[in-house]
């Protein structure tokens, strides 16, 4: 089956289900991190599908398509770090934390996959 369009991509299917999962998560934060750790965490998982979009438009240039999945890559690790930051400061319990940790650490393995099978991916120049 060809893939025609991003959204049939199961990572980013996946992220894109993170995100709305942090941002219901986020609703329950304190009011004083709305300006920055809600902000942060709902910014960062949101960037990981953008990023995932971007590169499927960019696949005629495989130096741009890899620089925007690693870009998804770092934007997924940067969001790691706010769920780990979020569980030590108590806004999420530990259960939910390492569930969604997990959950990222596969998607991470999927954009890595992308990156060292980028070939793949590429339209051909005709």
């Amino acid at each position: 089956m060809k893939i025609l369009s991003y959204r049939e991509l199961r990572v980013y299917q996946s992220a894109l289900v993170l995100a709305m999962e942090i941002f219901e998560i986020t609703k329950s934060f304190p009011s004083e991190e709305k300006y920055s750790l809600t902000d942060q965490i709902r910014r960062s998982s949101r960037s990981v599908c953008a990023n995932i979009a971007e590169a499927w438009r960019k696949r005629r240039y495989k130096a741009a398509f890899i620089a925007k999945i690693n870009d998804s890559e770092t934007e997924a690790c940067e969001t790691q770090v706010w769920l780990e930051i979020a569980q030590l400061c108590k806004y999420l319990g530990e259960e939910k934390a390492n569930g969604l940790l997990s959950k990222y650490d596969h998607l991470l393995s999927q954009l890595v996959l992308m990156i060292n099978d980028a070939d793949k991916w590429i339209i051909e120049k005709k």
